[in-house]
């Protein structure tokens, strides 16, 4: 790939991998500025997704980095691995089933965050940890594998909807948005090991994004952190019905 590159391209992966990885390191949602990125180089568009994951793991482990460091993702080691293998397994059965099944649901799960979002207007601007039964702690749990088997499957929305759950456990928008990358790399890394195994991984296209995203993540981080869960719920509503619409959009352009 290195005699396709050329500075326009470069100045691509640079520019839409920081920009990317600045909100994502929030609220997720940085898939909407590099897959169209990664299309417009001209690369296949399983070479996009794949590719996609390289850069996004590289920019989601900087940015939980950044959040475990300040002790604003301290309560995922137990989800960490739910995330993960459900990835692995939703990576793998991708290759059997049409991803586009999920879609449907996809759009009526953001519609739901983002009407209950606006609508509950003092939701995560404090910490309040519920306490689950066992039954509810199981449903919590099975959520996560879900979100994590939805990442390697499909993917889009997938911040949104980790951030969600973890909001509805009682976690405050910047905890939420710090435990959520936790997970989410752990997401990514698995669909990213799958491809990988694939030989659909574009590397030098990828590190060079990555390398874009760790700048990236690093400023989002800090500035999601100095802003405070105001901000971070802000930019989560935002990025939410950005996605719903573009989603939305493509569905119906493809009936």
């Amino acid at each position: 790939m290195l005699e396709d590159l050329n500075l326009t391209i470069l100045l691509i992966l640079i520019v839409f991998g920081f920009l990317a990885a600045f909100v994502d390191s929030v609220v997720g949602g940085g898939g909407l500025i590099t897959l169209p990125a990664l299309f417009f180089t001209g690369i296949s568009p399983t070479a996009a997704l794949a590719t996609n994951k390289l850069a996004s793991s590289i920019g989601s482990f900087t940015s939980s980095f950044m959040f475990l460091r300040s002790g604003r993702a301290s309560r995922c080691e137990i989800l960490f691995p739910l995330s993960f293998f459900g990835a692995m397994l939703g990576a793998y059965t991708v290759s059997f089933f049409d991803p586009n099944v999920l879609k449907p649901l996809m759009l009526i799960m953001l519609a739901i965050i983002a009407v209950y979002t606006l609508m509950k207007k003092d939701w995560g601007s404090v910490t309040q940890m519920k306490h689950f039964s066992t039954s509810t702690a199981l449903l919590f749990a099975g959520i996560i594998a879900f979100i994590g088997f939805y990442d390697g499957f499909l993917g889009p929305g997938t911040g949104s909807f980790l951030m969600f759950a973890l909001l509805w456990r009682g976690f405050d928008f910047l905890q939420a948005a710090g435990n959520a990358k936790v997970l989410n790399f752990g997401s990514n890394f698995a669909a990213l090991l799958m491809f990988m195994m694939l030989g659909e991984v574009l590397f030098v296209y990828g590190l060079i994004m990555g390398a874009a995203q760790i700048v990236g993540s690093i400023v989002g981080s800090r500035f999601a952190m100095k802003r405070g869960s105001g901000y971070v719920r802000i930019l989560f509503i935002v990025v939410t019905v950005s996605l719903l619409a573009k989603q939305s959009w493509d569905y119906i352009s493809s009936l």
